[in-house]
């Protein structure tokens, strides 16, 4: 892994935390793989969830674009209902350096969201509902919702000070994680510019 790629990721990890979002790291030692809470967008049928989100940053990030997966059910078209997997062109085959973490969480899986696409599905039960009976597509999501959209957190504190953590996780569909990091041990960020220009974020799940 070159340094580059450790100040990026290291920035971008940052920039996720001091922007509110909750990171739980596998390890003390390594940040490249974490688990982020996604609530549901509003103004969808997917408002009132919050999904546990495994994202893995490779050695050549960002040069090759995160592992993004689903760890409690969601139902999507575009997101495989067993193994949580998404189907989404800009955080695959289109992904560029220019994007980072934050256009993620915050535009990209939240557009995921908002506007489904029901002709390049991982889930074809999902996309033939949503083509021929929205109505009843919107009440099964809300019933998935419900079963499987909490995620509950122990003993949870801030990593934005630094503090060790310790968090059991817990939902119907993975095991408990415990003996979460810390971002105490990252280097010194003040050489990274959080006011970095990216390019305009893009959604486009067809490949």
């Amino acid at each position: 892994m070159t340094t580059e790629s450790i100040k990026r990721k290291q920035k971008d990890v940052m920039r996720l935390i001091k922007n509110g979002f909750k990171l739980e790291f596998e390890t003390e030692s390594d940040i490249s793989t974490f688990y982020v809470n996604l609530t549901g967008p509003k103004e969808s049928p997917y408002e009132k969830g919050t999904w546990k989100v495994r994202v893995h940053l490779p050695d050549s990030y960002p040069y090759k674009s995160p592992s993004i997966g689903f760890l409690n059910k969601i139902f999507h078209p575009n997101i495989d209902f067993q193994s949580g997997s998404v189907c989404l062109n800009v955080i695959n085959q289109a992904w560029s350096p220019m994007f980072d973490l934050q256009n993620i969480f915050d535009i990209f899986l939240p557009q995921l969201l908002l506007y489904p696409n029901p002709n390049d599905p991982l889930n074809h039960e999902a996309a033939i509902l949503l083509k021929k009976n929205p109505e009843q597509y919107n009440r099964l999501v809300q019933e998935n919702v419900r079963k499987f959209a909490i995620v509950i957190i122990d003993k949870k504190k801030e990593l934005a000070k630094g503090e060790n953590t310790k968090s059991n996780l817990n939902d119907d569909d993975s095991d408990d994680i415990s003996d979460i990091s810390d971002v105490s041990n990252l280097s010194d960020l003040s050489d990274l510019d959080d006011d970095d220009n990216f390019s305009d974020s893009f959604y486009d799940s067809k490949n």
